[in-house]
């Protein structure tokens, strides 16, 4: 696997359509990407689509890349966004509601930094999609409201509920598995 200093060599490869240079550098951020499309889809074989069609995009804009940024925010960007491109199309072929009730709530934060990130990724995913991607976009990837709606097509409402609704629901299911894992070990 190619080290950090050998990037901008293999990029200029990649530039130059070579086929090694492109294998190498999906080799070298595949588990990078992966863990990031993972975040915003329902199984591991979304995700790789995501990732297939994320990567493509990655090798026909590279031009477009600023070498003065770094190059895994710039892989993440596309990742995150071809995630929602392909949200937005099922949304659209599924034609799901995406609104919801209004009030938020805070004090999960705390149930989160005592689970394991596996476990909690875990649960992200149970979410449905329109929370899971809120919830994602919001908590983990820093996005604001008014960006989220934007990207989403939906109301700055909207997605101040789904949030909220997410985090009700990750409430619950976290105290499901407390619960369920406290009575397991009272037998």
């Amino acid at each position: 696997m190619p080290n950090s200093s050998a990037l901008p060599e293999l990029l200029a490869g990649c530039l130059r359509n070579q086929r090694r240079s492109q294998e190498l550098l999906y080799r070298q951020f595949y588990g990078y990407a992966m863990s990031v499309c993972m975040r915003y889809t329902n199984s591991r074989e979304e995700a790789l689509d995501v990732l297939n069609d994320g990567f493509l995009k990655v090798f026909t804009r590279l031009e477009q890349y600023d070498t003065a940024q770094p190059f895994k925010g710039w892989l993440r960007r596309i990742m995150i966004n071809t995630a929602l491109d392909q949200y937005r199309a099922s949304v659209r072929h599924q034609h799901e509601d995406l609104s919801a009730a209004t009030h938020a709530s805070t004090e999960i934060a705390d149930a989160y930094s005592q689970m394991a990130h596996e476990e909690l990724i875990e649960l992200i995913q149970q979410l449905s999609p329109a929370y899971r991607l809120v919830f994602n976009l919001y908590v983990i990837d820093g996005y604001s409201h008014e960006e989220i709606a934007t990207r989403l097509l939906i109301s700055v409402g909207s997605s101040k509920s789904n949030l909220a609704r997410a985090r009700e629901n990750l409430r619950a299911m976290i105290q499901k598995k407390t619960n369920d894992e406290y009575a397991r070990a009272t037998r």
